[in-house]
Formats: structure tokens, sequence, C-alpha cells
């Protein structure tokens, strides 16, 4: 319970200064409209007799992010797909993974005033997962890389339905009830994400809870935060999954931009301690529409 709480105080906190993933569309549109934007980060080091230290590396993460808006009177559909991959090289280490995210995310909605109301109801069906295979390193018996994750392994689908609440473009809240399904592919890795030895699929009923906000706050600085929350209804209050992520991207000029990303995760099937991953790059976006 107080991992709950302290993690919707982040969130209090982080909608003061961030912003996040949304998929809200604009009480103002007609029809269809797109937005595709890719980047390349990457980080390079090497050393040579140098006093203080270092390890040889280089490292890249690419990311794409596709949406597809579409609004016809009280009706309006979201459509947003999010990738990113990255690895790192390191010296007598070899490759190791540093970003691989799948998330596909859809959403009908219907507004309760045809005079562009705040509320509306909403249906989503979202999918989440990753590329490719995730290692505990040296974490072996004979220090051996122990495999922790892999594509489909876990895979999260969603279906959920509710009321959502849009006070503008950029902000939205929204509360259901939901189905969710956990998929793992290799069963040797069930028992990890909480299913029964050799088991691949489990299927859950649920409450869900989100909020997710996006902005330009000033010419060149796009804030984002995004907040997932699924509570089994079988299961204790303290066992909420929550996904909370947020996302500062800084545009130095038309090409390049810093990015400053957290992400904190909290899924007891996995772990009874808090994930966190936190990164911060520099690269080059691409605005394909």
């Amino acid at each position: 319970m107080r991992r709950l709480l302290l993690l919707l105080s982040l969130l209090l906190l982080s909608f003061q200064a961030y912003a996040q993933d949304s998929i809200v569309v604009s009480d103002t549109l007609d029809g269809w409209d797109y937005g595709w934007i890719s980047s390349i980060n990457g980080s390079q080091a090497s050393y040579s007799n140098w006093a203080q230290g270092g390890v040889n590396n280089i490292s890249a993460i690419g990311s794409s992010q596709f949406r597809a808006h579409f609004r016809e009177s009280r009706f309006s559909y979201a459509f947003l797909i999010d990738t990113r991959y990255g690895q790192t090289k390191i010296e007598d280490e070899g490759t190791r993974k540093t970003d691989d995210l799948l998330l596909i995310r859809n959403r009908f909605t219907y507004d309760l005033n045809e005079n562009n109301s705040d509320f509306s109801l909403y249906g989503s069906l979202d999918f989440r997962s990753q590329f490719d295979d995730g290692f505990e390193y040296d974490a072996g018996p004979n220090d051996e890389d122990l495999l922790i994750s892999g594509f489909l392994s876990p895979a999260y689908i969603s279906e959920n339905i509710g009321l959502i609440f849009v006070p503008d473009d950029h902000l939205s809240f929204e509360a259901g009830l939901g189905l969710r399904q956990t998929v793992v592919r290799d069963t040797d890795l069930s028992t990890i994400y909480g299913l029964d030895e050799g088991d691949t699929f489990r299927n859950e009923a649920g409450l869900n809870l989100g909020a997710a906000y996006q902005q330009n706050v000033a010419t060149n600085l796009v804030l984002r935060s995004s907040l997932d929350t699924f509570t089994n209804v079988s299961e204790a209050l303290s066992s909420t999954d929550i996904y909370f992520s947020n996302e500062i991207v800084g545009r130095i000029n038309n090409f390049m931009n810093t990015t400053v990303r957290l992400d904190l995760v909290f899924d007891d099937d996995f772990s009874e301690e808090l994930q966190v991953r936190q990164s911060l790059t520099l690269g080059v976006s691409f605005v394909l529409i």
C-alpha cells in the first residue's frame, strides 16, 4: 500500500513539471490527422592510457512513434504505436540491451454532450511487449547471464471500457473496468510473471485508472507523462500493477535533440521492489509526418 501511495504522489508532482504519451483527440479536429517521429540517439567513449580509468563503449537507441487521430461529430478514434530499441557494446563484456519497447494503443471515445463535452465514454485495446531477449547479467550460479524476458515473454493485452475526462487537448483522466491477458511464449519464464509452471496464458478482470499529459511547453521542449494502473478484483489493492512514464524531449535544432526519460513500474508478479529505468540521450530525430 505504501508503494502505491508513493507512486500516486510522484504522479501528482510530475504533472506540475512533466508531460507524457497522449492519445487525446483535439475537439477542433474534423477528419484524420497523422504524426510520425523517429529518432536515433547514441553515445561513445574511448580511453587510452587515461589516468582516471574508463571502459571503451558505444551505444545507440532508436525510437519511433506514430499516431493517427480521427474525429467526426461526437465520435473520435486514436491510434498510437510506440517502439524503442537500444544496445550498448562494452569492451570485454560484449553487447547488452539498454532499451526495448513495443506498445500499441487503440482508443474509441464518444462525447456525452454534443457541444464538445469534457466527459466521454471510451473503449480501448492495448498491447505491450518487447522485441528481444532480456537478461539478468552475471546472475547465474556460475556468473552466467540468466534469461528473464523475450519477445511475447511477457506480453500484455488489455481491453477497457469506462469514462474519460478531457479538460483540454493536453490532459486526460480515465477510469473503467477491464480485462487483461498475460502471455508468456517461453514456458521457462512462466513462473517469473505469475503464471503456473508451463502455462503461457492468464486472464484477469479488474479496475483500471489512467492519466496522460503532453504539451509543448516551449518552442523546443516537449513534456510527456502517462500513468496506467490495473487492479485485479481478486487481489489486494497493494498488488495494483502500475506503469508510470516520464519523458522530456528538447530540440537543439531541426534535427538534433536530447531526451530525458524516467520509467517506474510496480508489478509484484515479477518483483516486490519498484522497477526504475532512467536514461539521458542525445541524437537526431526525423519528423516523417
